[in-house]
This record gives structure tokens, sequence and C-alpha cells, in this order.
């Protein structure tokens, strides 16, 4: 099975994460793993400002943060993932990676860093439901 596995640092992709330990059918070697990061792109004025090297350190360096402690989990249970970064609105981009991907299934968190703005589901959750058409298995 070809599992993206959308995460943002927040404490849902931890309790994410704690489910696949769980649930031997979704964390096995047999799977293919994408981790994807989205990070919201900054004002256009800000790459002139400080130049795009500056800026894309700091996409790279915001992506890192999130990505290496996922994709160090996923070794230590013999997984091999494959880390991808990408910038943009984090509904939509990660259901177009999922459609774009083919990928079998996306697992998330059911709420991120911005959990206090929908009380029932996140909002990036709300998005990649409405935009995408690979099953979506969200882990609160």
């Amino acid at each position: 099975m070809k599992i993206l596995l959308a995460v943002d640092g927040s404490i849902y992709t931890k309790k994410m994460l704690a489910y696949l330990t769980a649930h031997d059918e979704l964390l096995s070697s047999t799977n293919k793993y994408t981790v994807l990061t989205v990070q919201p792109p900054l004002p256009p004025r800000v790459r002139g400002a400080v130049g795009k090297e500056i800026v894309d350190n700091y996409y790279a360096d915001e992506s890192g943060k999130v990505l290496n402690p996922v994709c160090k989990f996923l070794r230590r249970h013999d997984m091999d993932p494959t880390p991808v970064s990408k910038i943009g609105p984090a509904g939509e981009t990660i259901a177009r990676t999922a459609d774009a991907g083919k990928y079998d299934l996306v697992v998330m968190g059911s709420h991120g860093h911005g959990a206090l703005k929908s009380l029932v589901m996140g909002s990036v959750a709300t998005q990649v439901l409405a935009h995408c058409s690979v099953p979506v298995l969200l882990v609160r």
C-alpha cells in the first residue's frame, strides 16, 4: 500500500504515529511511506526584501523540524520513508499531492497547530476531505 503521511509536528502528528504503531496493517515494511509537510507561503515582499536564498533556507529549516523526527521514528520501526516538503495552502496541497501521487491512503491528525480555529475538525483536515479523491484516515 502506498501511504501519504501528512504531518505538521503538532500533538496530533504524534497521536497519528502512535496510532500507526498500534495497527500492524498500517505500519508494515510492505507499505511505501511518503511523509509530507506543507509550509505556508511567506508574503511575496519577504522574498524581495531578504532574498531567495534566505527564504529557501527558512523553508528547509522549518520543514526539517517537522520531517526529521517523523522519519527518524519510522526508521526505528524498519520503515524507509520518503520526506517531501511543499509550500502552499496545506489542505489543498495535501489533497493535490495525494491525487497526483496516486496514493492508496492519506493518514493525518484531525487537528494541527491551529486546532482552536475549528473545534470538531481542523480546517486543514476539512480542506483535505473536500478536495481529495484518495481515502483519508483522520486520527484524533
